[in-house]
């Protein structure tokens, strides 16, 4: 199959893009970023977490993610972390299946004589 624009697209490329977009077609509500459990230090100076050994606080719950190039941090309550582990479930999909139609595109320009360099 050729497009409008003079590439040619074989068959199995075409399926697997249809695949994909089926796909990214199904995904829901999709949250970016990463969550992480930290322990911290306090401020207080007799704290325990100062304390040979140490004992820190938390364990907490944290999703950062970034917001016109600045990291933006949240705490999640367990439950939050449940409700939405789904969301960022959606996202990590979300970024496989980028991923995978850029990959198929590489692999459809090397076919092409044009892409070759000189």
């Amino acid at each position: 199959m050729t497009t409008s624009k003079g590439l040619r697209v074989d068959r199995a490329a075409r399926a697997k893009q249809s695949q994909i977009a089926k796909e990214l077609c199904e995904i829901g509500l999709a949250l970016p970023g990463s969550v992480e459990m930290r322990r911290t230090r306090c401020g207080k100076q007799n704290c325990r977490c100062k304390a040979e050994p140490a004992q820190l606080h938390g364990p907490y719950i944290v999703w950062t993610h970034k917001v016109e190039a600045k990291t933006v941090t949240r705490v999640l309550t367990p439950e939050q972390l449940e409700d939405y582990r789904p969301l960022f479930d959606n996202a990590r999909r979300l970024r496989e299946l980028v991923v995978a139609l850029q990959n198929l595109t590489l692999q459809v320009l090397e076919a092409d004589d044009r892409w070759k360099t000189r």
